[in-house]
């Protein structure tokens, strides 16, 4: 699932339970899958979190080598 779609989904989760919207006997299921989706949107942050610390890293590295080389 996309983070835009998941996040989405999530929001309106939210609204609905913040305006009552979702029925009594419905709850449970809603609060399990807004749970489902905050952890997919936390996996996504955490793997793009870790591929952005990957590429600074190895421009980093880039950056030291060229230094050492000159």
């Amino acid at each position: 699932m996309k983070y835009t779609d998941a996040f989405a989904e999530l929001q309106r989760l939210v609204r609905e339970m913040e305006t009552g919207q979702i029925e009594v006997d419905q709850l449970g299921t809603q609060v399990k899958r807004a749970t489902e989706l905050v952890a997919a949107c936390r996996a996504v942050l955490t793997e793009t979190e870790a591929d952005v610390q990957k590429i600074l890293d190895d421009l980093n590295d880039g950056l030291k080598n060229l230094a050492e080389e000159h």
